[in-house]
């Protein structure tokens, strides 16, 4: 194990020795880091949180710290990351709330850029990108393959759906349809199909021509949300993308942006 001699490492972490622990890090009790970690300086982790194999945690990052909530008395909520996430500098990601669940939860490969905060009880799917300076409320769910853009905030309860892509500065209030580009110009909409988001990822042309008539019918017609999904319902061989795309739309609490 390779650790800095101004590093703090408390004895009852759980290390695997092939991490590597840089200058001024300090590591709490109730920590898990697994095989081939790296906090490269000035990372400061607390749990009870536990981290899988090869994370890297830049500069002034602050892991598994206790939640920004008024209710939390200190409660032993976790953290759970899972593997081959970078984390930049200054990212703040705080443990759950008893209230929400205890769990912030972080897939496999995402990337979390400089300025990120996740708050309490988010869970954050595999290969997501947050850019700089997204800040997620609390209880927030991004799904996998998702993007969302520089300085954007995110209310809390609020789903961003799979393959979406938030254009930087979008303020998001309601749901982020999967598959969607949502922008804000005057107002926050969704402009149609994270098109090239798709075809770098391998969906075929005909899935993407499934998902982008959906999309037309969502966005494009006069039908109102309810009547647009009764359309799509009743249309044979949607396929399992306009499947998810409706189960997203119906189990909405907060309403979707179009």
């Amino acid at each position: 194990m390779s650790i800095h001699p101004t590093a703090i490492i408390d004895p009852a972490a759980k290390v695997h020795p092939s991490c590597k622990i840089g200058p001024y890090c300090t590591v709490g009790p109730n920590i898990e880091l697994g095989e081939g970690c790296e906090l490269i300086s000035h990372v400061a982790v607390e749990g009870p949180s536990k981290i899988g194999a090869r994370n890297r945690f830049f500069p002034f990052s602050s892991i598994g710290l206790a939640p920004q909530d008024l209710s939390y008395r200190g409660e032993p909520t976790r953290l759970e990351i899972g593997d081959d996430n970078t984390i930049r500098e200054f990212v703040t990601i705080n443990r759950g709330t008893a209230k929400g669940g205890g769990l912030t939860r972080i897939g496999n490969r995402a990337l979390i850029m400089a300025y990120c905060h996740v708050a309490h009880d988010c869970v954050i799917g595999d290969h997501v990108i947050l850019a700089n300076a997204a800040t997620l409320g609390g209880h927030v769910i991004v799904e996998e393959w998702a993007t969302v853009g520089a300085l954007c905030p995110v209310h809390h309860f609020v789903r961003i759906g799979a393959h979406s892509f938030v254009g930087g500065g979008t303020t998001i209030t309601r749901d982020v349809l999967p598959f969607s580009k949502t922008v804000a110009a005057r107002d926050t909409h969704a402009y149609g199909l994270n098109a090239t988001g798709l075809e770098r990822r391998g969906f075929t042309k005909d899935r993407i021509r499934k998902i982008h008539h959906a999309y037309k019918v969502l966005l494009a017609s006069k039908l109102n949300t309810s009547q647009a999904l009764e359309k799509l319902k009743s249309e044979p061989d949607r396929g399992e993308d306009v499947e998810m795309l409706i189960r997203f739309i119906e189990a909405s609490e907060r309403g979707v942006i179009k």
